[in-house]
């Protein structure tokens, strides 16, 4: 580990579901640290608790038991109000469906997280969408709607609006999982060419082969962080897709 402090601490994650005969245990007391600078990827079979945890670690979910840190502040106990300010401004969120609005421009799209993450007016966020997806190989592509976009081009603008304000922690919840190999080979590139010494990222994966992108691995069973595995140093001279 690191001398820095880590980016996110958890601490005795519990999380269960109903109650009574019904109650559904799904976390089962998870410690874990993300460190900026790093790219971490959480794997595990269907129902082993994994999107569970980054919707708790996120603050989209609170857990039954235990707290989560994110840049030193404890944020599960934060009211409805104060954790949603905290997820717009230092959470950059990537879901498996996309999650874009249809109505909006791939432009417009990258400009609302401009705009919630980092304040800016209507003009200078679009002026820095335009920017981040030419970054993204989608310039060209800057007046289309979603609906008329690819799989892979619509998960390229979903990680350029989750990029986009440069927040400290970046969550994939199976980024990959609807893209064919050579896109998701190339978004996963992007994830790993954004980490920062003042950022972490952390995907949630079914994928081995994405391990080449990552600097360590967490193995989640049963609601239990159960190994670790970190990647050697080459890693850090690059990938190719």
């Amino acid at each position: 580990m690191s001398a820095e402090a880590p980016l996110v601490r958890a601490r005795g994650l519990f999380k269960s579901f109903g109650s009574g005969e019904n109650e559904a245990r799904v976390l089962r007391g998870i410690d874990l640290w993300l460190q900026p600078g790093e790219l971490t990827l959480l794997m595990g079979p269907s129902g082993s608790g994994k999107t569970t945890l980054v919707s708790i670690l996120a603050g989209l979910m609170r857990p039954s038991a235990g707290e989560v840190e994110l840049c030193g502040e404890p944020i599960s106990a934060l009211d409805e109000v104060a954790i949603a300010r905290v997820r717009r401004r230092r959470i950059g969120f990537i879901f498996q469906t996309y999650n874009l609005f249809p109505a909006l421009s791939a432009l417009d799209n990258v400009a609302l997280g401009y705009r919630m993450r980092a304040q800016q007016p209507i003009a200078a966020a679009r002026l820095q969408a335009q920017r981040a997806l030419e970054s993204v190989g989608l310039a060209e592509r800057a007046s289309y709607l979603p609906g008329n976009l690819s799989a892979g081009q619509k998960q390229r603008v979903a990680v350029a609006r989750a990029l986009a304000g440069a927040p400290p922690l970046v969550i994939g919840d199976e980024p990959t999982a609807a893209l064919d190999s050579r896109t998701a080979m190339s978004v996963m590139e992007l994830l790993r060419e954004r980490v920062t010494a003042r950022s972490a990222v952390l995907v949630v994966t079914h994928d081995p082969r994405l391990q080449r992108f990552a600097h360590r691995t967490l193995h989640i069973d049963d609601g239990r962080l159960t190994t670790e595995e970190r990647h050697p140093p080459a890693l850090e001279t690059g990938v190719a897709p």
